[in-house]
C-alpha cells in the first residue's frame, strides 16, 4: 500500500479502539483501561510516567523505582469500527475492560488504580 493510502485508510477509519495494558513485569502488576484510541492512550501513559506526572500514585512510584526497562505498554484487543461518527463505543469499551480484567482473573493487589 502507498503512503496516501495508507493515509487516507487511517482517516476512514481512525485510530484502533480497544483495550489495553501497562504492565510491571518486575512485580507482576497491571493497569488496564479501554480508549477509543488505545495506542495513543499508551503513548499518554508513558508520557505522563516519564514526566512524574501519572494520576496513579502507585504506578508512578513503581516506574520511578524500577525504571522504563521493568514496563511494558501493549494493546490487548481491539474494537472495529464503529458504523457512524454519531455512533458512541464507550459501553462496547467498558464491556470488553471487564472481560479482559476476568480473563486475567488478577487479584486486586495486581491491579493498579487509575487514578490515586
Amino acid at each position: 500500500m502507498d503512503r496516501k493510502a495508507m493515509i487516507r485508510a487511517y482517516k476512514e477509519n481512525g485510530p484502533p479502539m480497544g483495550v489495553w495494558a501497562v504492565r510491571n513485569t518486575a512485580d507482576d502488576k497491571v493497569l488496564i483501561g479501554a480508549s477509543l484510541n488505545a495506542p495513543g492512550r499508551l503513548n499518554r501513559e508513558r508520557f505522563t510516567l516519564e514526566n512524574g506526572s501519572h494520576p496513579s500514585r502507585a504506578l508512578q512510584a513503581d516506574w520511578d523505582r524500577l525504571g522504563e526497562t521493568a514496563f511494558t505498554f501493549e494493546v490487548l484487543d481491539t474494537l472495529d469500527a464503529t458504523d457512524g461518527p454519531d455512533d458512541d463505543a464507550s459501553e462496547d469499551l467498558a464491556e470488553l475492560r471487564a472481560m479482559w480484567l476476568e480473563k486475567l482473573a488478577l487479584p486486586a493487589e495486581k491491579l493498579y488504580p487509575a487514578r490515586g
